[in-house]
């Protein structure tokens, strides 16, 4: 299993950790739309975290490389759990473990309470780096919770930004110790679960009717641009 789902207090904590880097393979996306399925029966508090040191390296760049039906598809897989996550009916708090790259940077910008390690990690959309046309649906996710200075340094340069230089930019909310950050992401979740849930889900829905117009138009105008090839991939790009 890459994702390990545990309960408790009403909190679901969904761990992410394939032994590296937390890519977002297809198999990933999988257990974790599952987990979620399985949060919003529970109807809990999600807590979703990574692995010590790296909370995810965005997509498996071998399979999107190879630009077949399961690059498209393993791209939509990332930014419809990126826009789940967006409109979850429950609170959705993101313990940053460290680095989150790419796709890792899109899932955490569409969490609700984004707590981050402090430490020698970065926060970056690093497509452009790599040779990777931005896609639509992670300039909406990222125009929804950046500065616009910030929005446009991390799209248009690829700008890494250390967890505090990431609070001011908008990725994150606050940053903490490491051996301090289980402790307190799970202490705001518990706190959230006081909440008056069906108000929160309605006003989520309310705050975010236009972001998640956009980034579920930006979705599918991605896959097009997947199938005719507008996504370039760099053969020799490296994260």
């Amino acid at each position: 299993m890459l994702v390990r789902y545990t309960q408790r207090e009403s909190v679901a904590t969904i761990t992410m950790d394939d032994g590296k880097v937390n890519v977002m393979s297809p198999r990933m996306l999988a257990e974790l739309d599952a987990a979620l399925d399985r949060a919003q029966a529970d109807r809990a508090v999600v807590l979703l975290t990574g692995r010590e040191g790296l909370f995810s390296a965005g997509f498996d760049l071998p399979t999107l490389r190879a630009g077949d039906p399961e690059a498209v598809d393993m791209v939509r897989g990332g930014f419809e759990l990126a826009a789940r996550l967006l409109a979850f009916p429950f609170p959705v708090v993101v313990a940053c473990t460290g680095h989150a790259i790419a796709m890792g940077s899109f899932l955490l910008v569409a969490g609700d309470l984004r707590v981050g390690a402090r430490g020698p990690y970065s926060i970056s959309a690093n497509e452009v780096a790599i040779g990777i046309t931005m896609p639509h649906a992670a300039v909406e996710l990222l125009r929804q919770r950046l500065t616009p200075a910030a929005f446009n340094r991390a799209v248009t340069l690829a700008e890494a930004f250390e967890p505090e230089d990431a609070v001011a930019a908008g990725f994150l909310d606050r940053v903490v110790a490491p051996a301090e950050l289980a402790e307190v992401a799970r202490a705001a979740a518990v706190a959230l679960t006081g909440l008056d849930m069906e108000a929160h889900a309605a006003g989520k829905l309310r705050a975010r009717e236009h972001a998640l117009t956009a980034v579920r138009q930006a979705i599918e105008a991605d896959a097009l641009a997947l199938r005719d090839g507008g996504l370039a991939v760099r053969a020799d790009a490296d994260r």
